[in-house]
């Protein structure tokens, strides 16, 4: 019989355990090391500048102990900076459900960094981490011409011209302000863009609640509402949205039963309890939260899930160019039926609109879009390759 001497016992002891301490590695916690706010400049030209393409961004990197970085281009101010340090710095990188508790939602834009860190310690995209397996989702482009924040300078023949290059370009709706002092001016808005793309093209509108009070215009009255939504109805409108102050749970909800076109709302509200509350009152056709502002992709996520189980429809509200990454990640999850982008400024498509940024990418595209639909990314976290050595150029 072969005696072993300790030190070949230990050897061999070592050799067994080996595969259960790189277990053990793998499963121990990954700290938030540190956070980072700031802002970035792309170069453009004055020309490119004037015409509304996207170029300036406020960043939000979450670095690890795991070599894993997290980006996002929807970060607060740096002014922010010592309290998301405090809420982050040296926790656990999973404990999102904690850090929401602790504030984080405050920040929606750092929530999506510390997602992209996940996804990238996984190695999978955010959306199937939270559930989601949609190969793409339909976009909607929502269109802002530069001037008079109520459109009353834009002709309805330059909005049916948009809508049809829209529809050219592959895409199958469009979204404009319902802001025109006088407020059935938009319905035959409505009607002139529908003699201009057909019957498949889907035309929506948004009131955007009590924001154009903040231009003089007073809010919509009941009558009003039922007034501007049953023109629309007639001219094939897909939805009104935010036809009434935010916190009036109840004129909406009487309004979606007695029409038929449907209304929707949401982009103003944090956390789940007024989402709550539109479920119970039957406010909104489709709820809409705000990828950033209700609190972050999680909450979005849990947003969608209340609605669910009321059988009410969830559809992100969007925004454009590099922040979109992490609202696109939220509809992916909830398998919405389509992605906001916004806000498209005309006669700008979204890939002209937001072509300086592929600046700060080592990607050649930033998000896929084929005959109108936004492909899921397939890199881990919430789809951004980020040229690091670019962002540090173009830091403010």
């Amino acid at each position: 019989m072969t005696h072993l001497t300790r030190r070949e016992v230990l050897a061999v002891l070592a050799a067994a355990l080996a595969p259960l301490r790189a277990i053990a590695e793998a499963a121990r916690p990954v700290r938030i090391r540190d956070v980072d706010l700031f802002d970035i400049e792309i170069p453009v030209s004055p020309a490119e500048a004037a015409a509304g393409v996207s170029h300036r961004f406020a960043v939000a990197k979450v670095s690890t102990d795991a070599g894993a970085t997290g980006y996002s281009f929807a970060g607060p101010g740096v002014s922010a900076l010592a309290d998301v340090r405090r809420v982050l710095a040296g926790k656990d990188l999973f404990a999102v459900e904690e850090h929401l508790r602790n504030g984080l939602g405050r920040w929606g834009g750092v929530e999506h960094a510390v997602w992209d860190a996940i996804g990238k310690v996984a190695g999978q995209p955010v959306y199937k981490l939270l559930g989601g397996s949609k190969a793409s989702v339909k976009a909607y482009l929502t269109c802002v011409w530069q001037g008079n924040p109520d459109q009353s300078h834009v002709s309805y023949g330059e909005q049916a011209e948009m809508a049809a290059k829209i529809q050219k370009a592959g895409f199958k709706a469009m979204k404009i302000r319902a802001w025109r002092p006088s407020p059935l001016e938009d319905a035959e808005a409505c009607r002139e863009i529908r003699a201009a793309v057909g019957p498949g093209f889907a035309i929506l509108f948004d009131r955007t609640a009590d924001a154009p009070s903040r231009a003089g215009q007073k809010v919509w009255d009941y009558d009003t509402g039922l007034k501007v939504a049953r023109a629309l109805e007639k001219h094939g409108a897909y939805w009104l949205e935010e036809p009434f102050a935010r916190d009036d749970y109840r004129s909406p909800a009487r309004l979606a039963a007695e029409v038929e076109i449907p209304i929707t709302g949401g982009e103003g509200y944090f956390g789940l309890e007024p989402f709550r509350e539109c479920l119970v009152q039957k406010t909104y056709d489709i709820l809409q939260p705000e990828g950033r502002g209700a609190g972050g992709i999680l909450t979005c996520r849990k947003v969608a899930t209340l609605a669910e189980a009321f059988g009410v429809r969830c559809v992100l509200h969007g925004t454009m160019a590099l922040m979109l990454p992490g609202w696109l990640q939220a509809s992916l999850a909830i398998g919405a039926e389509w992605q906001e982008v916004a806000l498209v400024t005309p006669p700008l498509l979204p890939e002209e609109q937001w072509a300086p940024c592929l600046k700060v990418l080592r990607s050649k595209e930033l998000l896929a879009i084929r005959d109108g639909e936004i492909l899921a990314p397939d890199l881990p976290g919430i789809g951004l390759d980020v040229d690091e050595d670019a962002l540090a150029r173009f830091r403010r």
